[in-house]
């Protein structure tokens, strides 16, 4: 039929067709209408093709279990804390495997680096630090995040973190001793059947800043292990270990503890060379060491935590408390023994008839035979434990009536009485040399026992 009408006619109702065609595309019954919810894409997700593939599922999904390496660089090693039992570390974590999914084409074979923004939309592997206590990825000025995928879809993904984790001390030697820490990485939900974990170059994997130090340690060795942890509910994974050793710095334990101890022992040894007699000397200095001893004890463990075993310190300050104590004690006995032999003699002096028809007492006194004192005996009695006034006349006389045969019959029978010699001054004597030797000694044993 349009070929029967002429060709004027069949041009007119051709325009006509496409008029109407386009209206038809044009109304809002045809229009399509744009996903507001999805936002636009960058010329690097087109590329990467984001929206092509499913990103919640891992790499080669159903596969052998996707290949991750890991290396670390220790950053800083911040605090170590006996009380808390943990240790406080800042690394740069980085992780490395091959997802296809993310293969690009590229002339020059150069990489493309992202910043966090991407990490959102891909898959990475779900690490985390076993036994931590704080960890948390740094944010000034931005994420500190960084993600590069290569043209055949080798991907690095690094971050720089702050862990916070525990650490089980061995304070029996503390602060003698050495400590092991462990910082530990494991896929949380991947076993080792999804996802195998491995450091990347072995034992050079981990790599340390030169300026590392620590107030109280010194460093001895960074190493890594791997292992395979078990979980009874959900299987196997794999585990990898940093391991890094600790040597506690000792000099500032001997200026703050073991110096001061041993001073306050050496000043408990002073009261050997004190009179006797002198109370007001012997007891304060005495029972100012044994307070001070207990200060130095309480503010050593107030910065401790309270285990249930000695530790090596303890043992050095209770030793030398003990031996501060002791002199207290000696003076004590001191004491109680020079008061004793002064009741005897006076109980003696009141039995013993009167001596004034002695005659010369002085040149008895200092007569061997007659006393069994020579003169250089009698100067080296000296005044300790005798009474003032003639206190060592009386006694010498005391001892004269003694070796007169009528005198001791009188005497005799009150046995307790005849051997009242003790001589208090000779433990002050002895103490002067086995205090201080049995203090050296252990000195020797502690030192050679705990270096």
């Amino acid at each position: 039929m349009r070929q029967a009408l002429p060709r004027s006619a069949r041009l007119l109702l051709s325009r006509m067709e496409v008029i109407n065609t386009d209206e038809l595309i044009l109304s809002p019954i045809y229009k399509r209408s744009p996903d507001m919810t999805k936002s636009p894409m960058t010329k690097s997700e087109q590329l990467l093709r984001i929206d092509d593939h499913d990103f919640t599922m891992r790499p080669a999904f159903g596969g052998p279990p996707i290949p991750v390496g890991v290396d670390v660089q220790v950053e800083s090693l911040d605090t170590i804390s006996e009380v808390d039992m943990d240790f406080t570390m800042t690394l740069y974590l980085r992780h490395y495997w091959k997802d296809e999914r993310l293969s690009f084409q590229s002339t020059n074979n150069q990489s493309m680096t992202f910043d966090s923004r991407l990490v959102k939309k891909i898959w990475v592997p779900d690490m985390f630090f076993v036994h931590s206590k704080r960890s948390f990825i740094h944010d000034t000025t931005t994420d500190n995040v960084m993600l590069r995928v290569y043209p055949d879809g080798n991907v690095l993904y690094s971050l720089r973190v702050t862990v916070t984790a525990m650490c089980n001390m061995d304070l029996s030697r503390f602060p003698l001793d050495t400590q092991t820490c462990s910082l530990e990485i494991e896929s949380y939900a991947y076993t080792d059947d999804d996802l195998m974990l491995y450091w990347k170059k072995g034992n050079e994997s981990l790599n340390t800043d030169d300026r590392i130090s620590l107030s109280q340690f010194l460093i001895q060795k960074f190493h890594t292990t791997t292992k395979l942890a078990f979980y009874s509910s959900t299987g196997w994974y794999n585990r990898l270990y940093i391991h890094f050793t600790l040597r506690r710095h000792i000099f500032f334990f001997l200026l703050q503890t073991y110096f001061p101890a041993t001073l306050m022992v050496m000043l408990s040894w002073v009261s050997f060379w004190i009179d006797r007699r002198a109370v007001p000397a012997r007891v304060p200095l005495g029972i100012t060491t044994v307070l001070t001893m207990s200060t130095i004890i309480t503010g050593v463990n107030a910065s401790m935590p309270r285990v249930s075993y000695i530790k090596a310190v303890d043992i050095y300050l209770w030793v030398s408390f003990v031996f501060v104590f002791l002199s207290v004690i000696e003076y004590a006995a001191v004491n109680y023994l020079s008061t004793v032999q002064e009741r005897k003699e006076r109980k003696l002096r009141e039995r013993l008839p009167c001596t004034c028809g002695i005659g010369n007492p002085d040149e008895m006194m200092i007569d061997p035979q007659i006393t069994g004192y020579g003169s250089m005996d009698v100067n080296a009695t000296g005044n300790y434990g005798l009474p003032e006034n003639g206190g060592r006349q009386e006694r010498i006389l005391a001892q004269v009536a003694l070796n007169d045969p009528q005198i001791a019959r009188q005497v005799k029978p009150s046995r307790g009485y005849v051997n009242i010699w003790i001589d208090t001054h000779a433990i002050d004597k002895y103490s002067r040399v086995v205090f201080p030797g049995a203090y050296i000694l252990f000195n020797i044993i502690y030192w050679s026992i705990y270096s």
